[in-house]
């Protein structure tokens, strides 16, 4: 039984958005003044150019319109981000090209790409952050390199107090020692039940006991019933260290990958350094997750892709 001065060990508000940008006057950021008086300042040199040459009720009320689009733009937020950042992205997005190759289509045009009739957008070169990926698991990022960790989650609010305060002093800690930009990505997957219930159908028949067959069945129709009438989803935690420009190590993102697992370990979750396979499969699924996982992986670029294997021909001999 704990008392309450007990249960309030620990606790400290924090604001939600410790990111927010500081208010500097009348509630507005500095981006957002200087967006506004950018405008005033366009406004102004309109009014000493035009004022002459049009009607004052013309001038007024293009500013009114112009000062309220303006203005929306300055406060306003879309998906989480200000308007006039959100507005830039869509203009960028807009004007990139929409398709990638990995060969150099600015000089030449690749044997696979149609001649068109008329003046199209050929496919632009695709310039990947990572260079290659070892069996080990480091990436290479350029100059530097970087190691990916996955980790499971861990419910402070099944924790007392004194627990979850040292949970949070030992994640502190670790957050404390990072001298290298470190990223952790939380995302949500969908799990696909109905192949497991279809890999666990078809071992019932090789389950001798009876019993232990019929539970076997009867939890395959469980998760096939539950994958039809839902969407389940499986949350992962990837811990991405890196690596600073020049450090010496060839292994450096691997240490520091060991050293995550360790220092993580001590809040009850199950940590692991992923290997070359495991990091390339992750990559994938972030970049399409809702696409299912191809069994045996991804073949590398320079790895020879045969088929199944067959008997060889037997030759036939002179009669």
């Amino acid at each position: 039984m704990t008392t309450p001065h007990q249960s309030e060990s620990g606790r400290a508000r924090m604001p939600a958005d410790v990111d927010a940008p500081d208010k500097v006057a009348y509630g507005l950021t500095f981006r957002q003044l200087a967006i506004l008086a950018a405008a005033a300042l366009g406004f102004y040199g309109a009014w000493r150019g035009l004022h002459t040459v049009m009607p004052v009720a013309v001038l007024m009320g293009a500013a009114v319109i112009v000062g309220g689009l303006t203005f929306g733009v300055a406060v306003g937020r879309r998906d989480g981000l200000p308007l006039d950042v959100w507005l830039l992205a869509a203009i960028r997005h807009a004007r990139a090209p929409k398709a990638l190759s990995t060969t150099d289509t600015a000089s030449t045009t690749p044997d696979w790409v149609q001649a068109p009739t008329t003046r199209v957008m050929v496919p632009a070169p695709l310039r990947l952050p990572a260079d290659a990926i070892d069996d080990g698991g480091e990436i290479r990022l350029g100059g530097t390199r970087a190691a990916m960790v996955a980790a499971t989650s861990v419910n402070l609010a099944l924790r007392t107090a004194d627990e979850q305060a040292a949970l949070v002093d030992t994640f502190g800690r670790w957050l404390n020692s990072l001298s290298t930009p470190t990223q952790i990505v939380v995302s949500a997957q969908p799990v696909d039940l109905h192949s497991a219930a279809r890999s666990l159908s078809h071992a019932v028949d090789r389950i001798a006991h009876p019993a232990l067959a019929d539970a076997a069945a009867d939890h395959a129709r469980f998760l096939d019933d539950l994958a039809t009438r839902r969407d389940p989803l499986r949350r992962q935690v990837l811990i991405v260290t890196r690596t600073n420009n020049g450090e010496r190590g060839d292994h450096a993102a691997r240490r520091r990958a060991d050293d995550t697992v360790r220092t993580l370990s001590g809040l009850g979750v199950t940590t692991r350094a992923l290997d070359g396979a495991a990091v390339t499969a992750a990559i994938a699924a972030a970049a399409d997750p809702y696409r299912p996982s191809r069994p045996g992986g991804l073949a590398a670029p320079d790895a020879v892709i045969t088929g199944p294997d067959t008997p060889p021909r037997q030759k036939k001999g002179p009669r």
